[in-house]
């Protein structure tokens, strides 16, 4: 059943991650707490299928104000599929140079600040604009990524230089490079991607890393909670807390 290869190939990829990343997503996650100990961000940033990791990271219930979601609809919003804002248009923009760089006047970062971007093989112009420019600013980069399988590919960027060249701190998502996993009979292409996958799950050992030293630290977290709990009375003054937070800490970016 491809059912359960598919399933048996996440699991796969879901278990090197817990063999070989826990002391890289460790350091990530000391990175980010420092950012948002001292009152500062965690920008969050991809194209494509690599936004999904951003928007299932913050907001969303259990995420927490720290984390800044950087996403450029252009980017990210292609389910038209043809027409306007299609696939086609998607594929040249991510490989537009410079773009990144006008991406980034939009805010104002900080020193303190930290970029987290995500991008499965790290060789398109527009991440790579945006960790040089991070860099530039005086930003810890931090890049997810299939940085092992992606070794050897060829950059489209100017610099020479991949996302995973420019970070200060790379975690491998584990997934092939090819992403899609599953033969298919009679087909070329194989089906059933898993670097989504891959992605959520480092997301979320990371972050949750995050809260953790946080915690330690004694830094109370503002939490989004579910307000779909029968008989939770709170938790619609809980989110108004967090979201209130949010956006005390929010201006000026």
């Amino acid at each position: 059943m491809l059912a359960k290869k598919w399933l048996t190939n996440a699991r796969e990829v879901m278990t090197r991650i817990e063999e070989t990343q826990m002391d890289n997503i460790r350091k990530a996650a000391e990175t980010m707490a420092d950012s948002i100990a001292c009152g500062r961000w965690v920008h969050t940033f991809g194209c494509g299928h690599a936004t999904i990791p951003i928007e299932e990271m913050y907001p969303r219930i259990g995420g927490f104000v720290g984390f800044h979601p950087m996403i450029e609809l252009p980017l990210t919003f292609f389910t038209r599929i043809t027409g306007e804002m299609g696939v086609h248009q998607f594929v040249f923009l991510e490989r537009v140079e410079g773009y990144g760089i006008e991406i980034m006047k939009g805010y104002n970062f900080d020193t303190r600040d930290t970029m987290w971007l995500f991008s499965h093989s790290g060789i398109n112009n527009v991440n790579i604009d945006i960790a040089l420019d991070a860099k530039k600013r005086g930003m810890k980069v931090i890049a997810f990524g299939s940085a092992a399988e992606a070794k050897g590919k060829q950059t489209r960027h100017s610099s020479g230089k991949t996302i995973f060249d420019v970070a200060d701190i790379v975690v491998d998502s584990c997934a092939p490079i090819g992403d899609a996993s599953v033969t298919l009979k009679g087909h070329q292409d194989k089906i059933g991607p898993v670097s989504t996958m891959a992605f959520i799950t480092c997301v979320w050992m990371t972050v949750c890393t995050v809260a953790e030293i946080l915690a330690e630290r004694g830094i109370k977290l503002h939490i989004h909670p579910s307000h779909n709990v029968p008989g939770d009375s709170t938790a619609k003054e809980r989110l108004e807390d967090a979201l209130a937070t949010y956006k005390e800490r929010i201006a000026g970016v």
